[in-house]
């Protein structure tokens, strides 16, 4: 048995987890709080789950309209609500917006709860049978020209040369999900070098655990298609967010966070190599996580997808050394942690130019720019991270990390 609980109060999600547990022993009950993380996204279907406890209350609005959004997207698990009391008219209401069943919330009456599971799960599933054969189910599980048990397509985010990238729901996973989806093409000589990449991107990402880089839910191989699952951000990336002016203290923390993920990133041996706004995504609850390895470097990898002198990543996120086609280590990607540092502080870019090369020569050659006097608290730091040499930036990410919480600490009421 596999459950999704919209519910604020932990007290009652683990009360109603005991009265489940007590008839399946391994039950998955996955709790959501609608006070903390608001509206589930309209896309999401809980096709994954056998059913859905929805609260009446709630301090973020849930109950009756919760149930009529929920129960009217096709396709939708079965919804048991928990109503104020177990009269008839209460029950009715309940049925009428949509409820597979109905409970009173403040007396579970324990056999009704669980006769009640046990039909919205056999309910449930008889519907994904049909649907999934369905032309209409066959059609949402192709992504391109793979076919994909297991994941509902919702739309095409993005297409490239290498991989295309779509937003699905996984029945897994119980969640929406970015499915990245690359061809298989097969030279004389081996796989070709573009899908080499992409499982250097799996195996990196693979390996890190924590709480600020993306989490890697699967990889998967079918026919000649491969393809990554990972996590997805309905909040978008860090571009969004910066349309706005960042207040200091906030930019800093967004810098730390980034910070504490190269850490963890460089103390697996790997470096980014591209860091940008784009590549840092902004969860439901506000923290960060980074994204795209695709062109990371893994010192511990066999093979090495980039030819030396070649030039790969963003120009004006670039460090000196990386956008001449130098030797990098960790500290370039702490140049480029500078440059989002001073963006999001002034909105603007520190070098700007009319092509890729002259920026490239503004990041080596033009002094590092300064901030307006109100933010000048930032300019050290700023300093020593798009400092031209990399010896004289932070030594590691680490140390960058301490000297931001340092500052933002001093700038606390």
């Amino acid at each position: 048995m596999r459950l999704l609980m919209i519910e604020h109060d932990p007290r009652y999600r683990a009360l109603v987890r005991h009265h489940v547990t007590c008839r399946w022993a391994d039950a998955d009950v996955v709790t959501y709080n609608p006070a903390r993380r608001g509206p589930l996204a309209p896309e999401f279907l809980a096709q994954g789950f056998d059913a859905v406890l929805l609260d009446h209350s709630s301090p973020a609005g849930v109950g009756y309209s919760w149930l009529e959004d929920l129960a009217a997207r096709p396709g939708f698990a079965p919804v048991i609500f928990f109503a104020a009391d177990d009269e008839l008219a209460t029950r009715e209401r309940a049925i009428e917006a949509g409820a597979f069943d109905t409970l009173a919330r403040n007396q579970i009456d324990n056999a009704r709860l669980l006769d009640a599971l046990e039909r919205a799960a056999a309910a449930h599933l008889d519907a994904l049978s049909a649907w999934r054969g369905s032309p209409e189910g066959l059609d949402a599980q192709l992504f391109g020209k793979a076919q994909l048990r297991g994941y509902r397509r919702v739309r095409e985010l993005a297409r490239g040369s290498v991989s295309d990238l779509y937003l699905a729901e996984s029945d897994e996973a119980g969640a929406l999900v970015v499915l990245k989806v690359t061809h298989v093409l097969r030279k004389a000589n081996g796989v070709d070098q573009s899908f080499d990449r992409f499982l250097q991107e799996y195996e990196i990402v693979r390996r890190l655990r924590h709480p600020n880089v993306v989490r890697i839910h699967d990889l998967g191989v079918m026919d000649d298609y491969a393809f990554i699952v990972m996590e997805y951000f309905a909040g978008g990336d860090l571009r969004r967010r910066m349309r706005a002016p960042l207040p200091l203290r906030e930019a800093l923390g967004y810098a730390l966070e980034v910070a504490r993920a190269l850490a963890a990133v460089h103390d697996a041996g790997v470096r980014h190599r591209d860091l940008k706004p784009g590549n840092v995504m902004v969860r439901d609850d506000g923290t960060l996580a980074l994204i795209d390895f695709g062109l990371a470097k893994h010192e511990a990898l066999a093979f090495e997808i980039t030819d030396t002198g070649m030039i790969f990543g963003t120009p004006h996120y670039m460090s000196p050394e990386q956008g001449h086609g130098q030797a990098t280590d960790e500290r370039s990607d702490l140049y480029s942690l500078g440059v989002m540092l001073y963006e999001m502080l002034t909105r603007t870019k520190p070098f700007d130019a009319d092509n890729p090369m002259a920026i490239i020569y503004l990041h080596a050659k033009a002094p590092v720019p300064r901030l307006p006097p109100p933010l000048a608290r930032a300019q050290p730091i700023i300093d020593r991270l798009m400092a031209k040499e990399p010896d004289a930036r932070f030594a590691s990410a680490l140390e960058a990390a301490t000297i931001l919480e340092m500052a933002i600490e001093e700038l606390a009421p």
